[in-house]
């Protein structure tokens, strides 16, 4: 019996000639992340065990990206503690205020992922490196302590869905537009425990920021993991950035799916999902007039660099609506600079915004921009859940950069084809 791209990689991880779903395995992993959230539990963890080193140095990374710039004397306290336990076990992927970004944004960009890797993180959204061809998923705090002893972890060996995108998309359809319409077609738990495999001719009009955004949110359909094939953009990627073995596995004719579903991507539209579910998602052409009070671009689902340039195309030479706080949130320091320099910063202040140094901020309901009762804010992040972004009787509602900057200057979700 075939296998998947996924199962490919965990057997080779393994070191099994094969693997089949439903199997548990032990796999060597390639990298084990954690955040300023995550870390600090996972750290307990670590010192009750009674570990005295961890496995390797240079595979761990940790972040802190949540709630830094710290926002309290908690949030301090939590980064003291890593900053601690990085400097005691010398890790080498420590990244603090100056030189941190959004984690699932700034590990492909340090070429600390590449093709062909295992990988988990304390994150859920750690499954974003399934753009470059590796199995990455989210673990919890304890099998991120264990991780960090051992450099191994335990897997079920999930099973697969299959989508064959086709076609060209329109200028304002993007890869978010592409993953909202997926959860909206199969729900939060369409592919519980399964991986999301990409495939198709479509692929070639899907930039790598495109299928980043795409693999991020997989776990919103509640999959394992989200992976695209290893190609000439993820070559071009990873050249010159990525120091590891690239290790390309496709999956075999025979491979095994539990479904396989084929979307023209020619026949997209912008897509906005409604509170209080990712699955719950309209085309911009059915949402009707809803009134918003913020509006938030960036994240580690569309803070790069293609998201913030076309939010700037649309914004340029225009205001944002009174009344309406638009936030922007590069994903890394090197993007920040970027955008900078390009003259993006210009655009996005002349018009009304403001730019933050890289957070996960207000995704979460961390900090910088909470929603008051009754607000609501259409934003690029990936979770919109009840009081995802602050009081419970607020309201998020997830979209692309396109549909948030439109949004932006008429202070009404719209079509950015009519700005």
């Amino acid at each position: 019996m075939g296998m998947t791209m996924s199962q490919k990689i965990l057997a080779h991880h393994a070191g099994l000639k094969e693997v089949k779903a439903g199997q548990l395995i032990e796999a060597k992993l390639d990298m084990v992340l954690g955040n300023d959230i995550t870390s600090p539990v996972a750290i307990n963890v670590f010192e009750d065990n009674g570990a005295c080193g961890v496995f390797d140095n240079t595979k761990i990374s940790l972040v802190m990206d949540h709630f830094t710039p710290n926002k309290d004397i908690k949030a301090a306290e939590q980064c003291a503690k890593v900053r601690r336990f990085a400097d005691k076990y010398d890790i080498a992927n420590y990244f603090d205020v100056g030189e941190m970004g959004i984690e699932h944004c700034l590990l492909p960009e340090k070429g600390l992922v590449g093709p062909g890797n295992l990988c988990i993180g304390a994150d859920s959204h750690t499954c974003t490196y399934g753009a470059l061809g590796a199995f990455s998923t989210g673990v919890g705090s304890t099998d991120m302590a264990a991780a960090m002893i051992t450099g191994k972890a335990w897997f079920k060996v999930p099973s697969a869905i299959k989508f064959v995108l086709t076609g060209k998309p329109s200028k304002y359809v993007s890869g978010k537009d592409v993953i909202l319409h997926i959860i909206g077609m199969i729900g939060v738990d369409g592919a519980l425990y399964q991986s999301m495999e990409f495939a198709g001719d479509g692929l070639k009009y899907l930039s790598m920021d495109d299928r980043f955004c795409i693999a991020n949110m997989a776990i919103e359909a509640g999959a394992k993991n989200g992976i695209f094939p290893v190609d000439d953009f993820t070559r071009e990627y990873v050249k010159n950035r990525y120091n590891g073995e690239v290790l390309e596995f496709t999956a075999d004719d025979d491979a095994v799916y539990e479904k396989t579903y084929t979307i023209d991507l020619s026949t997209l539209r912008p897509t906005v999902s409604f509170p209080h579910l990712p699955e719950n998602t309209k085309t911009i052409d059915e949402v009707g007039s809803i009134k918003v009070d913020q509006v938030v671009i960036g994240s580690c689902t569309n803070g790069r660099i293609s998201d913030l340039r076309i939010a700037a195309e649309i914004l340029k030479d225009k205001k944002i609506a009174k009344g309406v706080r638009c936030i922007v949130f590069p994903g890394t320091q090197n993007i920040w600079l970027e955008a900078m320099h390009e003259g993006l910063f210009d655009i996005f202040v002349k018009a009304g915004a403001v730019v933050s140094t890289p957070t996960c901020g207000p995704c979460l309901g961390g900090h910088m921009g909470i929603l008051a009762k009754g607000e609501r804010c259409i934003s690029t992040t990936n979770r919109n859940f009840v009081g995802r972004m602050g009081h419970v009787e607020s309201e998020v509602y997830l979209a692309s950069p396109a549909v948030a900057a439109a949004s932006a200057i008429t202070g009404y979700i719209s079509n950015p084809e009519k700005i």
